[in-house]
């Protein structure tokens, strides 16, 4: 009798175990399925990260002009500028995802210091002084209308300007590179596009067909023919390095450089070697008649 009970009671423990497998499975999805949905909400937070002047915010250092502008849309815009007397360059700086000019001015300063050019430094919508939300648009019509107030009223010669962008801000500088002439490209820190940052931070979902911001450096760059200076840290834990070099091997360019620097990491990558190259590679641009249009 013994035998022959546990021969009847096999399919249904079979049964049990399959509803068992079943149920883990659903719940599995389920639970994939809601982190998925919570990510793409959360897009935005995981990209930006502004810190608005009640939050975070510092007063100018000295010589530092407070400059209003204001976008094709109306949106008010709040900016920085560095100047420095007879400057031969004029960076205009586009700063990382997070924070507000006051916690990136000295950033911009070391390029005073370093290389002696005058810089504008703005912030994005939603940053800072400024008004709107962050977006990916929002961000490269900042960028216009910087470069705008550069050209228009502060008089500045396109060739003169060195459109910078660092992690984030890369994305914005390469933008208006494939729009507008100007001097050079710097970018420090960037990354190829998000799609492969999502990727990279979230390898276990389907992250680069799921983000709807773009930030596509990696597609842009090719299409840009002007100088350009390309900068990572080989110690960058958050964009790795690996962004950069397929950038510089994506780049068309004729003048182009890519530097390493040893040991940097996200955050602290403009050493004096980085300026250094830097100079080094805008002496070899001075004399040049040409300047890029894209």
């Amino acid at each position: 009798m013994g035998i022959e009970s546990s021969f009847q009671s096999s399919p249904r423990l079979q049964r049990t175990l399959r509803r068992r497998l079943v149920r883990l499975l659903v719940l599995f999805v389920l639970g994939y399925a809601g982190i998925t949905i919570v990510l793409l909400f959360l897009e935005n937070w995981f990209i930006f990260r502004p810190a608005t002047a009640r939050e975070f915010w510092e007063a100018p250092a000295a010589g530092v002009q407070e400059v209003w502008l204001t976008g094709a849309d109306g949106t008010k815009l709040h900016a920085w500028w560095h100047p420095v007397p007879d400057a031969r360059w004029v960076v205009l700086y586009c700063h990382g995802n997070a924070g507000n000019v006051s916690q990136w001015s000295p950033a911009a300063r070391e390029w005073n210091e370093h290389v002696g050019a005058s810089v504008l430094l703005f912030d994005y919508p939603g940053y800072g002084k400024s008004a709107g939300r962050p977006s990916e648009a929002g961000c490269y019509a900042a960028g216009e209308t910087a470069y705008r107030w550069l050209v228009e009223e502060q008089k500045v010669p396109p060739e003169r300007i060195l459109l910078h962008g660092v992690s984030l801000g890369g994305a914005v500088a390469l933008e208006l590179a494939t729009r507008h002439a100007h001097g050079a490209l710097v970018l420090l820190c960037a990354f190829t596009n998000i799609p492969d940052m999502a990727q990279g931070m979230f390898p276990w979902l389907p992250a680069r067909w799921l983000v709807r911001t773009q930030f596509d450096n990696l597609a842009k760059i090719a299409t840009h023919h002007g100088p350009v200076f390309l900068a990572h840290g080989d110690a960058d834990d958050l964009v790795p390095v690996d962004h950069c070099r397929r950038l510089f091997a994506a780049a068309s360019a004729e003048r182009k450089e890519c530097f390493t620097i040893s040991g940097g990491h996200h955050n602290d990558s403009a050493t004096p070697a980085y300026f250094a190259a830097i100079r080094s590679f805008l002496e070899k641009l001075r004399g040049c008649e040409s300047i890029a249009t894209d």
